[in-house]
Parts: structure tokens; C-alpha cells; sequence
């Protein structure tokens, strides 16, 4: 047991230490000279540590990393590459196939010209990229690095204001409302039921289900009482829970690093974009074109520990089990992770101790009652069937990372009518296959359909058919049970261009400046909704709560409402981005819509969370404490008037 300690102590050891933040060894000093209008030479100045060399321009040398600039701004355009006031030496490089390449030893100062199209910021940012190499030991580098501008102009104020001083989270003026975090916050919990479903389902798959009976027979057949067989079991289980858990610890890690790297993370477009083709991919392997396995070693390495003594042995069958099986389980897991990310790390935690759990319970509970395996019924075609239900489950869940993509992006792909279209396809052809209309590989003609799975082809029936008025204009286009999942009802292929309003105009609009100076000339209170284009849960308050007619009329007559989305990445013009300095002393750089509203939330109100809702008074005094998603349009209505009641207090 000291052992396994150990080794769990050292995973968590070698986590923090692969996402600690190591401090540059170059330390860069800056300047700028300007040359004419919207010309300037950038200069940066180091001292090389002794032993150490710092490679130049070296383009041609694959995997080498040259000395450059790299600028936010689109405006900015590099006159040339990079100068240096010292001479480069050349020396032949055992790291890279003993080419001759230009190194410095000394001290180096590096020019960069730029032009500036346009405005030109007091302060600019920007990176510098390098490579050094002491002996065999070679690492890069990226400084991020400020100079001020001769001629420059500041953002302006109302841009640069971040921090409300006038808010006292601790005492509004009316003491209702959550006092301890969002109202309704029960988003760990739903997670990890969603996760101990993901497990279930996993459970089903041909990659899991074989591995129960052969698994616990192992256990009875190798200890030498029932006593110990059943404790092999729950042990066994316990680790398959354990490391699932352990998957979570880089991320809280990450997460005291920077709390809003979650909903960068979740929304960011590429990542969305990848995991949508990482989806397709899975799906067509689930449909039978392809087998898709992890490489044989890393199974291999893994199960060939399972014979080292009793606690350690069990331990790397666990091990074995989570990788052999990750053909199956990386789908749902993939889903876990980017669905549960913009919570924070405890919402995946959840997820994965929910997941874990549910995969663990049979292998303990079957060690136990090992009668009980009698009654599991036989592999064979219906977990073929499974799995190829779960590719055309892929294959929809694909298109909502993609949307997340649209969505922040705004590049108007997938209209919500578009993505439902698609839905409905997927959805026709699960019930096709079903009934054995559609047939995949390893189907053929004329195979028996069993009762089953004629119920569950008459179920992808009924919600196909669901989801056809979705396609409409009418009233009957909002799909209640599928709220947050397709993209909102003012992303419509039918005109509405307005895709911020929410049918709330014209007393709501998406920037706090402006929503501010609105409510001291209409003498309302500001409601703001921290919210974001790929947030689930802000769908959900938007389409089954704010469309309730009384919620809907109250915000409508008693607010004005200004709707911040933190996970916008539409550019702020270049004159209103700029570096903040956050409460810990923290430099960032405000570049994108999102940016400055996720900032905006996170310092004045301790929440990255999303939907928040925040009423304050024309003097952006607190009239009430934040909530967050209150699924009870009661409850919501009650917090809106004890909010609005304190207005003119």
C-alpha cells in the first residue's frame, strides 16, 4: 500500500510540475525609437546566462525556432526581419546534425522595425520568441514584453475601466438574493450525473462489457478465500475510480493559474473545430468502417505491470482497463471534458468521479455476488448495435462543438434551423438502421430485428419528429428539452439580424458604458447577464425562464438589461485593447470582446462562471446579491423585484 502512496503522491507532484509556470532565463529590456510617422524601431536588450547560447537567424533549420517578433495588433507589419547591434558567431550545432548556425554568447540587443497602419497605442505588446541551448539541454522561449510609443495615444477611459470601486459584493443594499454562490447551483451535481451516465453507457460498449465476467472469474480463480476475491474487486474498482479523478488534477492546477482559462479553453474555436472532427472520426470507427485502437505498447507497458504484486498489480489492471477501452470511452469522456470545462475544474471532476464510479460499480459489485455474472447477458450482435447507436449520437454531437465554433466566431454556418436540419438527418437515419432499413457493416440483409431494438428505433422516431418544428418560424420552434444545445432562436436562418437582442429591445444591449448611460437617462436600474454564445445554461435561463411572460414583462418594463458575452471573439478595436493589471498583480492582455467582459465579471463580482446575473444602480451600487442559472422562473421573478425594490434606497 505504501507503494501505491507513493506512486499517487508522485503523479500529483509530476501534474503540479508540468504545469507550474517556469520564469524565462531571459530577462528582455525595451525600447522604441520612432523613425517617421507610424514607423518605429523596436529594440530589446539581454544578458545571455554564462554557458548558455542564444540562437539567431537560422530559418532554414527544421524544428529551430529563430529570434522574432510577433505583434496582436493586424495593423502592425514587420519591415524586414530582426537586427542585431552585435555580431552573430557561427558554430557548429550538435543538436541540430552539426549544421553551422549563427548563435550569440554575450549580451545581444535585437531591432525590429514596424509600420503602423492607423492608431497608434501608447503602449504596445508584444512577444519575442528565441531558442537557447547549454550543452545538450535546449529549450524556447516566449517573453511577453511592453514598450511605450513616442506620439502614441492611451485607450480611452471608458474602454480601459475595469474595476467598479463603488461594488460591495458583501453588502448590497437589500441582503436577498444567494449569499453564497449562485442560486440553484447545483451544476457539480448534474455533472456527475451526467458523467455516471457516460459511464453506464460505456458500460454497454464492446470495449467495456466483455472485460466484466473475465475480469471478476480472474479475481474468484486467483484469490484464495471469497473474502479476498472481494476485496481484489472493490480495490480494483477503487483504482478505476481513483484515476479518472486523477485525470481532473492538472486542471485545478491550470485553474489557480488563471480561473478563466476554463471558458477560454471550452470556447475556443480550434479546439472546438478539432474535437468536431475528432467526433466524425470516432463515429465512422463506431459505424464499422475502421477499427480505431490506442498504439499496442502503451497497452502493452500497462499490462505488463498487472503481474507485480498484489495492490500494485491491481492497480495497473485499472490502468490497463482505462486505456484498452479508450476506443469506446474517449467520445464520452471528449463530451465530459469540453461540456464541463467552462464550469471549472470541480464541475470535471465531478464528471469524471461520476464516470469513473459508474464504470467501477460492476467490477466490485460483480466480485462480491459473483453469482450474479449468470445473469449478465452474452456478448454478441447487440453490442455491435450499441456501438453503432452511439456513432450516430457522435455524429450530433459533433455538429454542437462545431456550433460553439459558429457561434463565437460568428461566421453564420450553422444557423439554428441549419444545425437542427442536420439533427433531424441524424436522427432519420438512426431509425432507419433501427428498423434494419439502413444497413452498416457487419449487417446484412434479411438479419433479424429484435423487439428492442424496434422500441428503440419507434423512440428515434418520435424525437426526430420532435424536432421538425424546430425548422419553423412558428412558436412551436423553440424545443423546450433541448435548450442550449442548438444555437439560440435569434441565430435564425429567417431574417432576424439581431442575434444579441433576446426580444428584449430596445431596452437591452451588449455594451456596459452605453447600458450605463441608458439607465440614468430611463432612471432604471442596470441589469447585466454575464453570459456566452456557447453557454448551455444561458440558453436554457433565456428560452424556458425570460420567455415565462411574467419574467419576460418585468425585465421588459423595470430594467435595462445589457447582455456581456465572455466568450466573444470578435477583436475590440485596436484603439481600446490594452494590458490590465488584475487584483493579483497579473498582467493580461485585453484583445477581444470576451476578453474584457471575462475580465469585467472576474474582478468586480469573484465569478467566471456563466449566466450571472448582477443588478446594480445608476451609481453601480449592488441592489442585491448575483445569481447564477435559476432554473425556477418563481424563484427568478423574486430576486428581480428584491432587486428592483432597492433601486432609489
Amino acid at each position: 500500500m505504501k507503494k501505491i502512496a507513493f506512486f499517487l503522491v508522485m503523479l500529483f507532484v509530476a501534474a503540479g510540475m508540468g504545469f507550474s509556470q517556469e520564469a524565462n532565463m531571459l530577462q528582455w529590456q525595451v525600447s522604441s525609437k520612432k523613425v517617421s510617422e507610424g514607423v518605429y524601431d523596436i529594440a530589446a536588450k539581454t544578458t545571455i546566462p554564462t554557458g548558455w547560447v542564444l540562437y539567431g537567424l537560422n530559418p532554414s533549420v527544421e524544428g529551430l525556432e529563430s529570434l522574432k517578433f510577433s505583434f496582436s495588433n493586424e495593423n502592425i507589419k514587420l519591415t524586414g526581419a530582426p537586427t542585431t547591434e552585435q555580431k552573430a558567431v557561427l558554430v557548429v550545432d550538435p543538436i541540430f546534425d552539426g549544421k553551422s548556425l549563427s548563435v550569440f554568447t554575450a549580451n545581444i540587443t535585437v531591432i525590429q522595425r514596424v509600420s503602423i497602419d492607423g492608431f497608434v497605442p501608447e503602449k504596445l505588446p508584444f512577444i519575442i520568441s528565441s531558442s537557447i541551448r547549454k550543452a545538450d539541454e535546449f529549450k524556447t522561449e516566449e517573453s511577453s514584453l511592453e514598450v511605450s510609443l513616442e506620439g502614441g495615444k492611451a485607450v480611452t477611459e471608458s474602454a480601459a475601466r475595469i474595476k467598479i470601486p463603488t461594488i460591495n459584493l458583501a453588502s448590497p443594499v437589500n441582503d436577498c438574493g444567494a449569499t453564497s454562490g449562485p442560486i440553484a447551483d447545483n451544476g457539480a451535481l448534474s455533472i456527475f450525473l451526467l458523467g455516471f451516465l457516460g459511464g453506464l453507457i460505456a458500460l454497454l460498449t464492446p470495449c467495456v462489457f466483455p472485460m466484466i465476467p473475465v475480469t471478476v472469474s480472474f479475481f474468484t480463480k486467483k484469490a484464495s478465500n471469497k473474502r479476498q476475491a472481494i476485496k481484489n474487486g472493490v480495490l480494483y474498482g477503487f483504482f478505476i475510480l481513483l484515476i479518472y479523478v486523477l485525470a481532473s488534477v492538472p486542471f485545478h492546477l491550470l485553474g489557480n493559474v488563471q480561473p478563466e482559462i476554463f471558458n477560454s479553453i471550452s470556447t475556443n474555436s480550434w479546439l472546438n473545430i478539432i474535437f468536431f472532427l475528432i467526433f466524425i472520426v470516432f463515429a465512422i470507427s463506431f459505424f464499422g468502417f475502421f477499427e480505431l485502437t490506442l498504439p499496442s505498447n502503451i497497452a502493452s507497458k500497462a499490462d505488463s505491470k498487472s503481474g507485480l504484486g498484489s495492490i500494485g498489480g491491481i492497480f495497473f489492471m485499472a490502468v490497463t482497463l482505462a486505456i484498452v477501452s479508450f476506443s469506446c470511452t474517449g467520445p464520452i469522456l471528449g463530451s465530459l471534458l469540453v461540456g464541463s470545462l467552462s464550469g471549472g475544474a470541480w464541475q470535471l471532476t465531478s464528471g469524471l468521479a461520476g464516470f469513473g464510479l459508474a464504470l467501477a460499480l460492476p467490477f466490485a459489485l460483480f466480485a462480491m455476488f459473483p453469482n450474479w455474472l449468470a445473469s449478465l447477458p452474452k456478448s454478441g450482435g447487440w453490442l455491435d448495435t450499441v456501438k453503432k447507436v452511439l456513432a450516430f449520437v457522435e455524429v450530433a454531437l459533433a455538429f454542437k462543438f462545431l456550433s460553439n465554433a459558429d457561434l463565437v466566431m460568428h461566421w453564420g454556418i450553422l444557423k439554428r434551423e441549419v444545425f437542427i436540419g442536420i439533427w433531424v438527418l441524424t436522427g432519420l437515419g438512426l431509425t432507419l438502421y433501427l428498423f434494419g432499413i439502413l444497413r452498416l457493416p457487419h449487417d446484412y440483409k434479411g438479419m433479424k430485428i429484435s423487439m428492442g431494438r424496434k422500441i428503440a428505433g419507434l423512440i428515434a422516431l418520435l424525437f426526430t419528429l420532435y424536432l421538425v418544428p424546430g425548422l419553423t418560424s412558428t412558436k412551436y420552434a423553440n424545443l423546450k428539452l433541448l435548450s442550449g444545445f442548438p444555437p439560440p432562436l435569434s441565430y435564425s436562418i429567417y431574417g432576424k439580424q439581431n442575434v444579441h437582442g433576446k426580444g428584449l429591445e430596445p431596452n437591452v444591449i451588449n455594451d456596459y458604458e452605453q447600458a450605463l448611460q441608458m439607465a440614468k437617462e430611463q432612471n432604471k436600474p442596470l441589469l447585466i447577464d454575464f453570459t456566452g454564445w456557447a453557454c448551455v445554461n444561458c440558453r436554457k435561463m433565456e428560452e424556458n425562464v425570460w420567455a415565462q411572460p411574467e419574467v419576460y414583462n418585468y425585465i421588459r418594463e423595470n430594467f435595462i438589461l445589457v447582455s456581456l458575452y465572455v466568450d466573444d471573439r470578435e477583436k475590440l478595436p485596436i484603439e481600446q485593447r490594452f494590458t490590465y493589471t488584475t487584483a493579483e498583480g497579473k498582467q493580461k492582455q485585453l484583445i477581444t470582446v470576451g476578453d474584457k467582459w471575462a475580465t469585467f465579471q472576474a474582478e468586480n463580482f469573484n465569478q467566471v462562471t456563466q449566466p450571472l446575473y448582477v443588478i446594480m444602480d445608476t451609481t453601480e451600487r449592488l441592489l442585491n446579491h448575483p445569481v447564477g442559472y435559476t432554473p425556477d422562473a418563481s424563484k427568478y421573478v423574486e430576486w428581480l423585484k428584491c432587486g428592483r425594490a432597492a433601486f432609489g434606497k
